[in-house]
């Protein structure tokens, strides 16, 4: 007996298992060092649309590989699921640099040129690249300084084609012109302007001289002619679970700069002092983990817990215990006659 097929019941695939099928296909599909991040799928009747987040080895050609996963995406998650996925797409998240390979011995028969190469790579990657720190963009002075300067231009250009047009000048230009013929530098309107352009010609000149870009922390360069840099915050979120994780510590508060790190760990239980030597062993251990070009200084303080009935006790200044309190000796007890009285 054969059952019709509208009584046989339904295939439903969940976007869960679609999106784990085009994870797993574009893993396949991944160059030696890729990574697949993340991923989402989405089902409409018999159509699929999936997104996989991937990251890739750096050098490689991103059009080339990105194209490939897509193409192993689709078609695999296609197949395996038997539903149409018309549109995949592929997010580059991230590039991961190859490490370099070792570097061989100098032999006798290399040639001095070479050996003098391979000394300025390793020397380039110890001290965090060519270039040091990298350079601010410096995006919002020079907006401010190209449109003052394009609108100034255009308006002197404007005024100037107009008279040679025959036209009278602007009158702006005429007072200006007449204002600067009956005001010297004696002037305090003139000293004060002169002021505000040396201090804006001053500002302008330490945004081209200072590197700037203070947020990120230089990082050693794994390759030449490579820069990279690691967000204050982030290394201090590191710092901070690293801290978090050390028993007996129960608040953190850290304060990255480009040259210390600031640790203010509350104790809420154990030894301060035990709290504090675990505390600078644990992120000791975690600041070279950070891959900075140079290693910043670690300052850690330790704060006890506030007293509700009292002042916060603090490690420099011990309070007394209560031991001692209680091994105090009584004050006597007055005499008789004295209580009557």
């Amino acid at each position: 007996m054969t059952v019709p097929a509208a009584e046989r019941g339904t295939t439903t695939v969940v976007p869960r298992a679609v999106r784990r099928i085009a994870e797993q296909a574009a893993a396949e599909a991944l160059p030696d060092g890729g990574a697949v991040t993340r991923g989402s799928a989405s089902v409409r009747g018999a159509s699929a649309r999936v997104t996989v987040g991937i990251r890739l080895p750096y050098p490689i050609r991103a059009d080339e590989a990105a194209e490939r996963i897509r193409e192993r995406a689709r078609t695999r998650t296609a197949a395996l699921t038997g539903l149409s996925v018309p549109h995949a797409d592929i997010r580059i998240d991230a590039l991961s640099v190859i490490p370099l390979p070792p570097t061989r011995e100098p032999s006798d028969d290399a040639p001095s040129g070479a050996d003098e190469a391979v000394r300025r790579a390793e020397h380039t990657i110890r001290s965090g690249g060519p270039g040091g720190r990298i350079r601010a963009q410096r995006r919002i002075p020079a907006a401010l300084t190209a449109a003052v300067l394009a609108t100034s231009c255009a308006l002197l250009l404007v005024d100037v084609v107009a008279v040679r047009l025959g036209g009278t000048p602007a009158a702006w230009r005429t007072w200006l012109v007449e204002w600067a013929s009956t005001h010297g530098p004696a002037d305090t309107k003139v000293r004060v302007g002169g002021v505000l352009a040396a201090l804006t010609g001053a500002w302008l000149l330490g945004c081209a001289l200072i590197p700037g870009y203070r947020r990120g922390l230089t990082m050693a360069a794994p390759a030449p002619r490579l820069w990279a840099t690691l967000d204050r915050s982030a290394a201090a979120r590191v710092v901070q679970d690293r801290t978090t994780a050390v028993a007996g510590v129960v608040r953190v508060r850290v304060s990255v700069r480009r040259r210390r790190v600031k640790v203010l760990a509350e104790v809420g239980y154990g030894g301060p002092e035990q709290v504090r030597d675990e505390v600078v062993r644990v992120v000791g251990a975690a600041l070279p983990g950070l891959g900075l070009a140079r290693a910043p200084a670690l300052r850690v303080r330790i704060r006890l817990p506030r007293d509700r009935h009292g002042p916060r006790p603090s490690i420099e200044e011990p309070t007394q215990s209560a031991a001692a309190a209680t091994a105090a000796p009584a004050p006597a007890p007055a005499p008789a006659e004295q209580r009557e009285a």
